[in-house]
């Protein structure tokens, strides 16, 4: 069972090497494959990640966005083959892993600090 676990790892090794290193508090574009009948397209969907889970295979983000005043949160999976591609468009300043807070802020309050470029 061992082996094949590794097996897959190693497999994704090479998929999560492609992909940029974030965390909680970065704004990111995520570019997800969405499929409608026999069409495929890419819809980006733009927000706050708000935390990371799991590490390995397993591992998944949650990014949350206001849209049209309603709060939109979506859970990816890293190593999902329907993500296209993501962007890091902000380093966030945050103090903690899970951001679950935001969801109670609206407007300023809910933003989140820029963090210095190294």
């Amino acid at each position: 069972m061992n082996e094949l676990i590794k097996f897959v790892e190693a497999e994704n090794a090479a998929r999560r090497a492609e992909l940029p290193v974030f965390s909680a508090g970065d704004t990111i574009n995520v570019h997800v494959k969405i499929r409608e009948g026999n069409k495929e397209r890419i819809q980006v969907f733009q927000g706050t990640v708000i935390q990371r889970k799991n590490s390995g295979a397993g591992e998944s983000f949650t990014v949350r966005k206001v849209s049209n005043g309603v709060g939109v949160e979506r859970i990816f999976p890293l190593l999902s083959p329907n993500i296209d591609k993501i962007e890091v468009l902000r380093l966030g300043k945050v103090r903690r892993a899970r951001l679950f807070y935001l969801r109670g802020k609206q407007g300023k309050a809910a933003r989140v600090k820029e963090a210095k470029k190294k």
